[in-house]
């Protein structure tokens, strides 16, 4: 597994690095073949918090969490167990899949309790559906609605790309927007 670890408002010392590649390098127990992609880890320090952030992107899917707390190892090892629960999530998800659909052979390496795998998966209920209609509106416009309305999100026609896009609140209070690609 390849690493980018970086820091913002923090030095990343040669102790830290190691300790970031040893515990990252935990999640490679799951998965059949060695991770060839780049795993990208963010260590911030941020009004008293220390977070972490780890972004692996896979064939088909983006693990991706973000921890923080006051301690930095303490986030570096709450960001695994998240990871690791995400990975045992998709495991189980698309092992299933792959049994049942084609029977080709699992992505993720087969565990030994498989009550354990049923027991972690969640069911993914719709509890509400809303229809929208996409207004044309440029990225502000799009800004003052959500906020008007009171959501974290809002789904808008880009009237400069023509496009679905999706405008939202980010954690540190500053806005992100999504693009078809």
């Amino acid at each position: 597994m390849k690493y980018n670890v970086r820091g913002q408002q923090i030095q990343v010392t040669e102790a830290l690095r190691e300790y970031v590649e040893k515990k990252i390098a935990r999640l490679e127990k799951y998965f059949e073949a060695p991770i060839t992609s780049e795993t990208s880890v963010t260590l911030s320090v941020t009004k008293g918090y220390h977070t972490v952030e780890v972004t692996i992107p896979l064939p088909g899917v983006m693990l991706r969490a973000e921890v923080k707390s006051e301690d930095m190892y303490a986030s570096i090892d709450g960001v695994v167990d998240k990871l690791e629960r995400q990975i045992r999530k998709h495991k189980t998800k698309v092992n299933r899949k792959y049994r049942t659909e084609s029977g080709l052979r699992s992505y993720f390496k087969e565990s030994g309790s498989t009550a354990r795998a049923l027991d972690e998966e969640e069911d993914y209920e719709v509890v509400r559906t809303k229809q929208v209609t996409l207004k044309p509106m440029d990225v502000e416009e799009a800004i003052l609605q959500m906020n008007m309305i009171g959501h974290s999100f809002f789904v808008f026609a880009n009237a400069d790309t023509k496009e679905v896009n999706v405008v939202y609140r980010r954690n540190d209070g500053r806005y992100g927007l999504i693009e078809q690609s």
